[in-house]
């Protein structure tokens, strides 16, 4: 089995990549590098006795749970769950089943759902991973609410599955299932005709998706530039949030100090007083990464529960 395919559900052979200039942008799928490790051995308890009883256990669990079709032969697979749940088999299978579960109750934002049948998010330039990750490892998603924003020619609907197409691809990575990812919400310029856009059931299925449904661990939610009126917004959001997600979603405005005490400048672009030297990746450039990677989108829609004949 080679190293690729053993990430992967599909049967991609090689790893897609874009070159941009100097810069090869690819999803990361090598063994984690030896800090990393240390950082999966103090927070998650891996270590080789606690990780292999652990996967037989979960794919125990998973063949006796008849309603969920799953790749339990897939120790990867298997381990993207583990990882989250710092190794307990059972958290893992809860997860497993809630994760499935938030797929069934909005099956109609994920039947068929492709990075091909999604390009309009990723070509209006609001929603970008940046190039590196920052000082733990950490993934940054930057979302751009405001003034680039144009709501007329992109749904929330379709911010949400640009979204969750990202969080799958994370989920592939290694360092990023150990380290994490942080989002960052530019809302600089939101207008009021924006601020409309939300609603409450909006709010209460991005709180669930996060709260309860990801297994990814989401380690901050920075909210930047934000105007007075975000505050309707945050308002929608609040009545669903437990104290964990909470504590996590830090309001620093234009405060670029604050900022840099949770992302260091250097893994930042200037408009964020960062150094970043390398180029921002645009969102056309990682969609042209995802379309490489449509089938294995297609494999991953093949699971979840089975349909009741």
């Amino acid at each position: 089995m080679g190293k690729l395919s053993q990430h992967m559900l599909s049967d991609i052979d090689k790893l897609p990549g874009v070159q941009l200039g100097d810069f090869l942008l690819q999803f990361e799928l090598d063994e984690p590098k030896e800090s990393v490790k240390e950082i999966a051995k103090r927070e998650l308890r891996e270590t080789p006795d606690v990780v292999k009883p652990a996967v037989e256990e979960l794919r125990k669990l998973l063949k006796e749970d008849k309603d969920l079709h799953v790749p339990f032969d897939n120790d990867a697979w298997l381990i993207r769950f583990l990882r989250p749940c710092k190794f307990y088999p059972e958290s893992a299978h809860d997860l497993i089943k809630r994760y499935y579960g938030f797929k069934s109750k909005h099956h109609k934002h994920y039947e068929g759902l492709v990075p091909s049948k999604e390009t309009n998010i990723f070509n209006q330039n609001i929603l970008t991973v940046l190039p590196t990750r920052d000082q733990h490892g950490r993934r940054i998603l930057v979302l751009e609410l405001g003034k680039n924003w144009k709501h007329n020619q992109c749904s929330l609907d379709e911010v949400f599955k640009g979204c969750v197409l990202f969080l799958e691809a994370a989920m592939l990575e290694p360092e990023t299932q150990i380290c994490g990812a942080v989002v960052v919400f530019d809302m600089n310029g939101l207008s009021m005709q924006q601020v409309w856009q939300f609603t409450p059931p909006f709010a209460m299925r991005i709180v669930d998706w996060l709260q309860e449904s990801i297994p990814l661990r989401v380690k901050g939610l920075y909210i930047v530039n934000q105007p007075y009126i975000f505050n309707m917004v945050f308002q929608l959001f609040k009545p669903f949030l437990k104290e964990k997600l909470r504590s996590r979603i830090i309001f620093m405005g234009n405060d670029r100090e604050l900022l840099h005490k949770h992302v260091t400048p250097k893994c930042l672009p200037e408009c964020y007083g960062g150094t970043l030297s390398i180029p921002r990746v645009t969102g056309s450039q990682w969609l042209e990464l995802l379309l490489m990677c449509d089938k294995e989108f297609e494999a991953i829609n093949k699971y979840g529960y089975k349909k009741i004949k």
